[in-house]
């Protein structure tokens, strides 16, 4: 496994010991201990995908991984401030259902070429996927740390998300309509 695949694989294992803390009240500080592997997770998304372009080691499980690392971080942590009352259901379940949706497209356009839907490539976080996930680690790290705004931050967070999904289906509609 390469250096940039490795970083990924790491921010994956770490998630469990994020929920521990966020899960854990009893523990002295464990909101900031949470904080802040949450910003180390969130932060080195940007590591694997620059060590991945540095050192020309950029693969095909690092481009499927590196976005299902981000989604089940932010995923586990909503999740988590769901189950402690500082965040409704609704936006949690909002998120859940447009990264189901986009990974399934992910999914399908990867399919080799020649079965249903397929086209054979990878695609990759736009534009508006990469300020949604910014913002959404901004709100998750606000709500982590109980600060004021973090739910109104969530919501601002989603409705990108929704914008994003859309955005992602109607770059990719050939996918949608048999591949390419």
């Amino acid at each position: 496994m390469n250096l940039p695949n490795s970083v990924t694989f790491l921010r994956i294992l770490l998630i469990p010991l994020l929920v521990y803390f966020l899960l854990s009240p009893h523990i002295p500080y464990g909101n900031i201990i949470a904080v802040g592997i949450f910003v180390v997770v969130a932060a080195s998304d940007a590591l694997d995908g620059y060590l991945a372009r540095k050192l020309k080691q950029e693969t095909v499980v690092g481009k499927l991984f590196d976005p299902l690392a981000d989604k089940i971080l932010v995923i586990s942590a909503l999740l988590c401030m769901v189950e402690i009352g500082r965040v409704s259901s609704v936006p949690v379940i909002l998120m859940i259902a447009r990264d189901l949706a986009v990974s399934g497209l992910r999914m399908a356009a990867c399919l080799p070429v020649g079965m249903a839907s397929s086209s054979g490539k990878i695609i990759a976080a736009g534009k508006l996927g990469k300020y949604k996930a910014a913002l959404l680690d901004v709100a998750v790290a606000i709500l982590i740390l109980n600060w004021p705004y973090g739910n109104l931050i969530l919501w601002l967070g989603v409705i990108l998300a929704i914008v994003s999904g859309i955005d992602y289906f109607i770059k990719n509609k050939e996918i949608l309509n048999g591949g390419v």
